[in-house]
């Protein structure tokens, strides 16, 4: 498959959400249908032999890149909404954010025990939304393959969270 710049795709976006910070706008490769496309392809050339069962995508931008590679690999698609946004039953996981704690929830019935499922989120920044995702496939009997994410923010150290499982991301930056 042929390169393209991601880089050049992605809007950098100077002081938000606060002054010194500067924002990688993965909404912007949405626009971008050449963007778009190569992101799904390069995707499912890296995972179409991988012995993948299910593809959990975490909300919400998630969604926009499991969906059409859970269907290129046919295979399920789980979501991982927020909180009280499934109306199964559910197992939910909670998490630490900057400011805060989050909490995630999956519907049970949708993980099966021993599957190997795909983690998939636009970006990984700290680790803390994908590993609480790990813990609850993990509690329902099945494993992790992996982390997919579009941009990973490695200076924010999420390889120490991860640990110990396969982290996949298509572009790196590493802080300023």
């Amino acid at each position: 498959m042929n390169e393209f710049n991601l880089d050049n795709a992605i809007r950098k976006v100077p002081d938000f959400p606060k002054p010194g910070i500067l924002f990688y706008d993965v909404t912007s490769i949405f626009t971008n249908k050449d963007a778009f496309s190569w992101i799904i392809n390069k995707a499912e050339d890296m995972y179409k032999n991988k012995n993948i069962n299910g593809i959990l995508a975490v909300e919400s931008r998630g969604f926009i890149v499991g969906a059409p590679l859970a269907q290129k690999l046919g295979v399920p698609l789980i979501l991982a909404r927020k909180k009280g946004k499934l109306p199964g039953e559910t197992i939910q996981e909670s998490y630490s954010l900057e400011y805060g704690e989050a909490t995630l929830e999956i519907h049970k019935a949708d993980v099966k025990p021993g599957a190997n499922i795909l983690i998939i989120d636009d970006l990984i920044a700290t680790g803390g939304t994908l590993k609480a995702c790990a813990n609850m496939i993990e509690k329902l009997g099945a494993k992790v393959a992996g982390f997919f994410a579009i941009i990973g923010l490695p200076f924010l150290k999420y390889d120490e969270v991860l640990k110990g499982y396969p982290i996949e991301t298509l572009i790196d930056y590493h802080g300023e």
